[in-house]
């Protein structure tokens, strides 16, 4: 499992995509998650907007990656 750091109090799902390498764009982002590709927590979820907070985790294409607080 990956993971990846932040220094704010959370991280929004498109950003934490591109954050991880698992995107080379928002446009691409908001493509994959509206299209239900995206798993937060296990689940899917189809807001890029999603707030993620250090311990969530997600998983696309095959890779699960985890938010990780300071």
């Amino acid at each position: 499992m990956e993971a990846i750091q932040i220094s704010d109090d959370f991280i929004k799902l498109g950003q934490a995509l591109k954050l991880a390498g698992l995107v080379s764009s928002g446009v691409e982002a908001k493509i994959v998650i509206q299209n239900g590709e995206v798993k937060v927590n296990g689940e899917t979820d189809t807001r890029r907007g999603r707030k993620l907070y250090p311990q969530d985790t997600f998983e696309f294409n095959g890779q699960t990656v985890m938010v990780v607080g300071e």
